[in-house]
């Protein structure tokens, strides 16, 4: 079936390494957005944290954020579909956290907020040093965010976790315990280090297959990209569900086909192979 929308994460995929958007791929992007294809990041950033060179992108109306605790029509300024962890949960979540060693935050209100105490040791915990500065510019930091969030009494769209080096297999032991300890989240990771929590409806799946409803598409009808775990939900509900050489052996092996790197421009090279551009 022809390909009318394509889904791609950002960070290991779109994006390469140092993540950056090569102009070869902005075009081609471009390209398929000219022929009547919707273009749709879909990725655990919130909207505020995606490259300024893709909000940019005029023809881009359509994000998937939060590993898709938000779907987000960017024309018409409002949320498609929302999938957030409430307020209770929250605080039991944080509770738990406090008695791990990591660093965390927590998105709520479309920013991201972190302990002061944590930021301030961002730089022990960032893979890398892209990432702390992504990190120290997009994240707030507040003196004690139990506090903060008891008094905005909202509930959270996602919380991210840090973990040192030396703690990975803690993180991949926390990755199953997480999600039975609080049930209806789901856990994830996307970076060799960290944990992401969200609503269990808070995939890319899920949430791409509420955009083409929205869009009155089929998903036979979409792409979907990525390279991470959390990216494993939309490559299996896509029509044509693609993975990135060098990512999670899990992604490849759910995917329909393997794609290039995100520094070898892994995406564009799919588009052209599938799409009719």
């Amino acid at each position: 079936m022809k390909i009318k929308l394509v889904a791609f994460d950002l960070d290991g995929t779109l994006l390469n390494s140092q993540r950056e958007l090569i102009d070869e791929d902005a075009e081609i992007l471009k390209r398929a957005a000219e022929a009547g294809i919707k273009i749709v990041p879909a990725t655990g950033r919130f909207l505020g944290a995606i490259p300024k060179v893709i909000r940019d992108m005029s023809f881009v109306r359509y994000y998937v954020t939060m590993n898709g605790a938000q779907v987000f029509d960017m024309q018409q300024n409002f949320s498609i579909s929302r999938a957030e962890l409430p307020l209770e949960q929250t605080l039991s979540i944080i509770k738990l956290l406090d008695e791990l060693p990591v660093i965390y935050e927590c998105v709520m209100e479309d920013s991201g907020w972190m302990n002061r105490r944590h930021y301030e040791l961002a730089d022990k915990y960032a893979p890398d040093a892209k990432y702390l500065e992504l990190l120290l510019t997009l994240r707030k930091p507040v003196d004690n965010l139990t506090e903060f969030i008891k008094k905005r009494g909202r509930s959270i769209q996602k919380f991210n976790c840090l973990f040192l080096a030396k703690d990975i297999g803690l993180r991949d032991e926390m990755l199953n315990k997480l999600a039975a300890r609080f049930p209806g989240t789901i856990v994830s990771t996307s970076l060799k280090n960290n944990l992401e929590i969200n609503n269990i409806h808070a995939n890319k799946g899920e949430a791409l297959q509420k955009l083409t409803e929205y869009l009155g598409l089929s998903m036979k009808e979409v792409m979907a990209f990525g390279d991470g775990l959390n990216d494993i939900s939309m490559i299996k509900a896509a029509g044509i569900g693609v993975a990135m050489t060098g990512g999670y052996d899990e992604a490849c092996e759910a995917a329909d086909y393997v794609t290039s790197s995100c520094d070898e421009q892994g995406v564009t090279k799919a588009i052209l192979k599938f799409c009719e551009i």
